[in-house]
């Protein structure tokens, strides 16, 4: 066998093996927002704001199931964590300011503005928010990721995901292509044990949203 044969015997049975990780630890911890047991928090995953900071549409359904989850008294809080490395896009802000909009109380929503990827978010959640059990919200395709790292990083995580933006036909298979590489990722970040990208301080606004609830 060829080096570059053995190259990509061993890159193809590094994502085989990462997938099913994913799978494995995400087995059984998948629902819908009916029948999804209830937690002190939901974590909103952050994505795309378009310009004019309005939630893309995949953000948008995201955050539909979190309005409809505290609505009916699943959770106390929402946590939302998203990009806000540049002043001029603000995922996080955006996503409180949706929410707020449809009827949350702006005392229920946190925001984590340091969520760059899914393992930062939960990271963060985790050992900056002190989130020790949640439900992550995310598309259908994304969420048995983001409930693997939580569950792995240290929350006990249950996940919704949405598939009303499946009409969005190509955006959605590039993320469900995507998601074999980032589950790759996602083993070696959990594997590393690697820090966020911004640790910090403890904060408090998750445990005085849960209390004054």
């Amino acid at each position: 066998m060829t080096v570059a044969a053995l190259s990509a015997t061993l890159a193809v049975g590094a994502v085989a093996g990462a997938d099913h990780w994913v799978r494995v630890t995400a087995s059984d911890h998948i629902y819908d927002v009916s029948s999804v047991p209830g937690a002190p928090v939901a974590l909103v995953l952050g994505a795309q704001v378009d310009p004019g900071g309005q939630p893309s549409a995949f953000l948008a359904a995201r955050l539909e199931i979190a309005r409809q989850l505290y609505r009916s008294g699943k959770v106390k809080a929402v946590l939302v964590s998203g990009d806000h490395a540049e002043w001029h896009y603000d995922e996080p802000g955006a996503m409180m300011v949706w929410l707020v909009a449809r009827g949350v109380p702006v005392s229920q929503v946190v925001l984590d503005h340091a969520g760059f990827d899914t393992y930062d978010s939960c990271a963060r959640a985790h050992r900056i928010f002190g989130v020790n059990r949640a439900i992550v919200v995310t598309q259908t395709f994304h969420l048995p990721r983001a409930v693997a790292l939580c569950r792995s990083l240290g929350i006990e995580a249950s996940g919704v995901g949405d598939e009303t933006v499946r009409i969005y036909r190509p955006h959605w298979l590039r993320g469900e292509v995507r998601e074999h590489g980032a589950s790759l990722k996602a083993a070696v970040d959990v594997l590393s044990g690697r820090d966020p990208v911004f640790l910090g301080r403890r904060e408090t606004g998750v445990d005085a949203a849960v209390a004054d609830s």
